[in-house]
């Protein structure tokens, strides 16, 4: 079978490697460098997030720290729409809106800056995984602290069995939330 003949979440999840263990006993990461190496894989998976932020109306395209903004930036960049990085906190300069959360292993804090949106502007959010939520709703905070509008998330893989989904049901205001892989 040709790469023609694939899906995109099949051509692109040939690429991601699992790393047990990793960073701490009993976690599975998804390592998505060996797909960010192939030229083809990552322009097909540029180009779907570039329509989809199209499609949505965004202006701007929120990128979650880290692997976030390998994705978004490109992504905006092709739409023709703004970035903006959400950080770990202490990463941006300038006053910034901070929002705690929890994540699979542990805690953090992010941050975007004040003036990253014009409030009513519509933002894509886009990262590489969605585990627990945490850390999507976690932005999702921020935007709309920051009086933006949520055209949508989309993230390469969900992890459908740690529940981020159903956590952050009620926090997506009717915008979607599409996944390129269900794991």
């Amino acid at each position: 079978m040709s790469t023609t003949d694939l899906t995109l979440a099949e051509r692109l999840s040939a690429s991601i490697r699992d790393v047990p263990d990793y960073p701490k006993p009993g976690v599975v990461f998804k390592d998505i460098a060996p797909l960010l190496a192939d030229a083809g894989g990552f322009a097909a998976l540029v180009e779907h997030l570039a329509e989809r932020t199209r499609a949505l109306g965004a202006t701007k395209v929120v990128g979650l720290e880290a692997r976030g903004f390998i994705l978004a930036a490109p992504a905006a960049y092709a739409a023709g729409a703004g970035f903006v990085p959400v950080r770990k906190e202490g990463k941006l300069p300038g006053a910034c809106h901070s929002q705690a959360y929890d994540l699979e292993y542990g805690s953090a804090v992010l941050e975007v800056q004040q003036d990253a949106f014009v409030p009513g502007e519509r933002v894509l959010v886009v990262d590489d995984v969605l585990a627990t939520g945490g850390t999507v709703e976690a932005a999702l905070e921020l935007i709309q602290r920051a009086g933006a509008e949520l055209a949508g998330v989309v993230v390469l893989m969900e992890l459908g069995f740690l529940g981020g989904r159903a956590r952050l049901g009620g926090t997506l205001g009717g915008a979607p939330l599409e996944t390129v892989i269900a794991v």
